[in-house]
C-alpha cells in the first residue's frame, strides 16, 4: 500500500523546472488560506521584502519569502508556512506549517502534492510527540513516567531552517508549568528543541 501511495505521489507532484513557492502559493484553495483573494496574493508576492496587506479578517503580512519558501502571517497570533521539499531531482512536495501563539505556541504540519492534494503526513514525518525530546536512556528513573505523562500540556512548535530543508522542532513547556513542575521535567530532557533533517524524501531525525 505505501509502495502504491509513493507512486501515485510521484504521478502527480511534477513541478516543472524554475516553479517557485509564489506559483504554488497563488494556487492554494481558499480553504487552506479563509479570506485571501487571488489580488491578495499577487499583492503579497510583488517583491520579496516584507509586505502588508489589507484582506476581508484584518491584515495578511509576508514575513519572508525565498524561491522554496514562504511565511505569512494571518492574524496577532498565527502564522502559515510553505515549503517545496524535493522529492526527486524533478518533483516537489509542498509543506505546510501552521502555527498558533496564543499563551504559547502551537504548530500543524501538512503535507500536499503541488496540485493540492492532501498527502497522508506519516509518509514524510514520523509520528510527533514530546517523547521525542526527552531521554529514554533514564526511563527506568523515578519521576520520568511523571514527567512524560504531563504530554498534554507540551505543545510543540515547527520551523523551517532558514537555509536548506531542515525543520526544528521545539517544545515549549515552561509557560505552562509550574516552577516545581519544571524542576522535575528538565533533568529527564535531551533539549527543549530537535533538529529533522529532509534526507531521502522524508524527515528523519
Amino acid at each position: 500500500m505505501r509502495n502504491f501511495i509513493w507512486i501515485f505521489l510521484l504521478s502527480v507532484s511534477i513541478v516543472a523546472k524554475g516553479q517557485n513557492i509564489g506559483e504554488v502559493f497563488k494556487t492554494m484553495p481558499s480553504e487552506l488560506l479563509p479570506g485571501v483573494s487571488e489580488g491578495n496574493k499577487t499583492m503579497l508576492l510583488v517583491d520579496s521584502g516584507q509586505t502588508t496587506v489589507p484582506y476581508v479578517l484584518g491584515e495578511i503580512k509576508k514575513v519572508g519569502q525565498r524561491n522554496d519558501y514562504l511565511k505569512i502571517k494571518t492574524s496577532d497570533v498565527g502564522t502559515i508556512q510553505l515549503k517545496l521539499l524535493p522529492v526527486t531531482s524533478d518533483s516537489s512536495i509542498v509543506c505546510i506549517i501552521k502555527t498558533v501563539c496564543a499563551d504559547v505556541c502551537d504548530s500543524h504540519i501538512f503535507f500536499y502534492t503541488t496540485k493540492w492534494e492532501k498527502v497522508e503526513s506519516n509518509i514524510f514525518l514520523p509520528k510527533i510527540s514530546s517523547e521525542i525530546f526527552f531521554d529514554s536512556s533514564k526511563k527506568e528513573m523515578e519521576n520520568y513516567k511523571y514527567a512524560l505523562s504531563l504530554h498534554h500540556i507540551y505543545p510543540i512548535s515547527a520551523a523551517f531552517s532558514e537555509t536548506g530543508n531542515n525543520l526544528t522542532l521545539t517544545l515549549n513547556y515552561k509557560a505552562l508549568l509550574t516552577d516545581d513542575q519544571i524542576a522535575e521535567v528538565k533533568p529527564f530532557l535531551k533539549s527543549d528543541s530537535v533538529t529533522m533533517k529532509w534526507e531521502n524524501a522524508s524527515f528523519r531525525q
